[in-house]
């Protein structure tokens, strides 16, 4: 499974489109408490289940990691980790798994500087305003006091999605290959 890690416009996303349309790697589902939107397929897009299923799966360890965003509770469960698998995950999930300690789970930190993750971003459509706030947001969520090891640290910034999704599903596969 590959674990891809990394602030806001570092490329973790189209990494993740990527490793799934190249090399046949599926994104894995995770659970959510918040309502489902208009298009959106339970078992698809995300496990759709009530607050107090939620709360019955924390209590039975069903979660690798799980956390509350805009007053909804979203986690990864266990069942979700096998291989040919990816997840686009915070600092404080990338912990979770890296704390599993398990061999076939690739970790990988995508790093670009603040001023091409700003670029990224203002080209992308998000507000000036958003920009500036999801880059002092990682600042605090990306400190080094926070991040744990991770495999492999991928340089993002001056390579196309294309060069860094080979380079990861390469290190992958040597990883798990060993």
């Amino acid at each position: 499974m590959i674990v891809l890690a990394g602030p806001s416009a570092s490329g973790k996303t189209e990494v993740a489109k990527y490793l799934a349309s190249h090399f046949n790697l599926t994104k894995i589902i995770t659970t959510t408490t918040r309502p489902m939107r208009k298009g959106e397929v339970d078992g698809r897009d995300y496990f759709f289940v009530t607050i107090e299923k939620f709360n019955e799966m924390v209590e039975n360890d069903e979660f690798v990691e799980y956390t509350v965003y805009n007053g909804n509770m979203y986690g990864s469960t266990k069942d979700q980790i096998d291989n040919n698998k990816c997840v686009v995950i915070d600092p404080i999930g990338l912990k979770a798994y890296v704390a599993l300690n398990d061999p076939n789970i690739v970790t990988f930190y995508l790093k670009a500087s603040e001023k091409i993750r700003y670029k990224r971003m203002i080209e992308r459509g998000d507000s000036i305003e958003n920009a500036k706030q999801r880059i002092l947001n990682d600042k605090v969520a990306f400190n080094k006091k926070h991040m744990c090891d991770v495999d492999f640290k991928i340089n993002s910034e001056n390579t196309t999605i294309e060069e860094v999704s080979n380079e990861i599903y390469q290190k992958y596969l040597e990883k798990i290959n060993r």
